[in-house]
């Protein structure tokens, strides 16, 4: 029988260099995995790159026409205070405020009673001129054919000559105080100098008024002025006859038209502002003198231009750029802007009716990112 060979067991000895040469091998083997974890997150990095979602327009022409914008006040044509030309108490006044009025039509009368009684006294006064005139004539006559028949003395005719210039005189005064008795008559009466309306009624019947006291304000309403002012980079464009389109607060979905009829002559040294009046039509009498107006003066004629929405620019300084989608790519576009159309801006270079552009997103974006088109 053969013998069991017997277990070795003598004890492996680990020297220092051995030691080594295992914690060499750990580094490398840890090296290895390191870096094969690495690789693996960068891909999956690029498999998971961002993609910013975007809305955009398809940007084209469209037609405008180039205005000048402003804020005014509706004026009246023209207003006129009534006062009266003689002392009395108002007799009649048959207007109120706010009612029409044309021109010619009798508006109040104050009491005439003293201005008859000053015309027929002013007739007497002229009556009794005319009969001394005749009278004067008549010894004129006498004295004259008795004085070439040596009748009488020089003196005598001289006398009667005077008495005669005396009369012709008296007459031409009396008839003068009669012309002013008569005129000051008629001034109790008061009519309407223009057509228009009242705008504000300062007495009532019964009250005494002396001359110049106002009595009734009246405003003429169609047509109207439409006072504006304008930027001094805007005077050059402004011409007399220009078409001005506004608004009013009162009838918020309605246009109302007129022309520029006077550009004032000089900018106002503090606020570099020029003042400029419009002539507006207003036969239907709806709008108001001091209705506040949002006005649009129109500077050219009709064009078209590419426009874009306002708020789909992105400033940068002095530099205005877009951003475009090419192929589910933002594209970065600088470009040069026009005149500003309500919320839409023209641009004058750098875009192309045709092309996309976002509208939505781009404060996010940068050249070159995808991008996805949601609606």
């Amino acid at each position: 029988m053969k013998r069991r060979a017997s277990e070795d067991t003598t004890p492996v000895l680990i020297t220092k260099g051995s030691r080594l040469g295992l914690f060499l091998i750990f580094s490398i083997f840890c090296c290895i995995v390191l870096l094969g974890a690495g690789c693996t997150k960068k891909k999956e990095e690029v498999k998971a790159e961002k993609i910013i979602n975007i809305k955009v327009i398809t940007t084209q022409k469209m037609p405008v026409r180039p205005y000048v914008e402003a804020v005014g006040t509706l004026e009246p044509w023209d207003e006129v205070i009534i006062s009266p030309e003689v002392d009395g108490i108002i007799k009649e006044i048959p207007v109120e405020e706010g009612f029409p009025v044309t021109k010619g039509m009798f508006l109040l009368k104050i009491n005439d009673i003293d201005y008859r009684l000053g015309v027929q006294t002013a007739e007497a006064a002229l009556g009794q001129a005319q009969a001394g005139l005749n009278n004067a004539k008549i010894m004129f006559d006498r004295m004259e054919a008795l004085y070439k028949q040596s009748g009488v003395s020089k003196q005598d005719f001289d006398n009667a000559s005077t008495r005669l210039d005396v009369s012709v005189q008296d007459v031409e005064r009396a008839k003068a105080a009669l012309s002013i008795a008569k005129e000051r008559l008629s001034r109790v009466i008061l009519r309407s100098p223009i057509n228009g309306m009242i705008k504000q009624k300062a007495v009532t019947t019964g009250m005494f008024v002396k001359t110049g006291t106002p009595l009734l304000n009246l405003i003429q309403i169609d047509p109207l002025f439409l006072t504006f002012s304008v930027t001094e980079k805007d005077v050059g464009t402004l011409k007399r006859g220009q078409d001005v389109v506004f608004s009013v607060d009162a009838f918020p979905n309605r246009e109302f038209k007129g022309k520029v009829d006077i550009i004032y002559p000089n900018v106002d040294e503090h606020s570099r502002m020029l003042k400029v009046e419009a002539l507006i039509p207003n036969r239907s009498l709806e709008l108001k003198p001091g209705f506040f107006s949002r006005v649009m003066v129109y500077t050219g004629a009709q064009k078209e231009a590419v426009l874009i929405p306002i708020t789909s620019i992105l400033y940068e300084g002095t530099k205005v750029r877009v951003f475009l989608n090419e192929k589910n790519k933002a594209r970065e576009r600088y470009l040069k802007l026009g005149r500003k159309y309500g919320e839409m801006m023209e641009i004058t270079e750098g875009l192309q009716a045709g092309e996309k552009l976002v509208v939505v997103g781009q404060n996010t974006l940068t050249d070159g990112v995808n991008v996805r088109v949601v609606k």
